[in-house]
């Protein structure tokens, strides 16, 4: 069994929270990525997404481009519509080999609103899930022909959070719906990570690891904290510097036959939580349980 470990640029420049390292240049982050150990990329604000420029930029710094977020509204809009807005990011995805593109749901989301407790976040019936669930098949079948399949990010403050709503969703898309689990996100909402994967091993096409610092999440708990709020806390940090159980992670990951990117992506405040120091740490903590748990590690 093979990875690759990617990170995400969050931890260098926040989209959602500019005053977390937004005067820190794209230069910077491509740098100390490669530096702390990364073979891949995603993208972030700050990446251009012209894959004439953004193509030569990534090989100056000997980084893969492994894919990239894009904020869906599928529940507002038709197919056709959804498709027209993806088109450009597609081609670059396309361009530049990445093996996926992160969609997440983001209609109603409460993720960016730093004054909405995360328990005001939107939710689905079953009966909506059902509705959505064959949308978002038909949108991933046309992902997937066009050389770019969808990985699903299950995201805290949006309609896929919890368990029950990954469970949900699962069970309403088909095939061309692959997941992306994220074990932060799953961590916060109070879902049992192993199960999880188990659970949906052959839907899971893309890995984000984050860890979690548990006193800041009972605060966030408690007083029901916004999303950006719980970050400013430091609710997030890079695995092996919190609560989950990275060894255990591996080795289901292992037991499913898992093969592709793991990306660290903890946003953090980079004042406190220095982007290259912290990625270089999850970094080697990836590599340490990744080896023990029989992957081969490739660059």
């Amino acid at each position: 069994m093979k990875v690759r470990f990617g990170v995400a640029p969050i931890a260098w420049t926040n989209s959602d929270l500019p005053q977390l390292g937004g005067d820190t240049t794209l230069e910077t982050c491509l740098v100390e990525s490669r530096e702390a150990g990364f073979s891949g990329t995603e993208t972030g604000v700050k990446f251009p997404m012209d894959p004439k420029v953004l193509g030569p930029i990534l090989h100056k710094h000997d980084l893969k481009l492994v894919s990239g977020w894009f904020s869906g509204e599928l529940l507002k809009r038709s197919l056709e519509d959804e498709k027209a807005r993806m088109m450009s990011q597609m081609a670059t995805f396309k361009a530049l080999g990445a093996p996926v593109l992160v969609y997440a749901e983001t209609t109603g989301t409460v993720q960016a609103d730093i004054k909405a407790g995360i328990s005001t976040r939107p939710r689905l019936s079953d009966a909506e899930f059902q509705a959505y669930g064959r949308k978002l098949t038909a949108l991933a079948e046309w992902m997937a022909s066009e050389g770019v399949p969808m990985t699903y990010h299950h995201h805290m403050g949006t309609v896929v959070e919890s368990q029950r709503d990954v469970d949900q969703l699962m069970a309403n898309t088909g095939a061309a719906v692959g997941l992306l689990l994220d074990t932060g996100h799953l961590t916060y909402a109070g879902a049992n990570v192993i199960e999880t994967t188990t659970r949906h091993a052959r839907r899971i096409n893309h890995v984000h690891c984050k860890d979690i610092r548990p006193d800041i999440l009972k605060l966030a708990r408690q007083k029901d904290l916004s999303f950006l709020s719980a970050i400013l806390e430091g609710v997030f940090t890079v695995p092996g510097d919190g609560l989950i159980d990275y060894h255990a992670f591996a080795r289901c990951l292992a037991n499913m036959g898992y093969e592709g990117w793991v990306v660290v992506e903890a946003e953090q405040d980079p004042v406190k939580a220095p982007p290259k120091a912290y990625s270089a740490m999850g970094y080697r903590h990836l590599v340490e349980t990744f080896r023990a748990a029989g992957f081969e590690i490739i660059q």
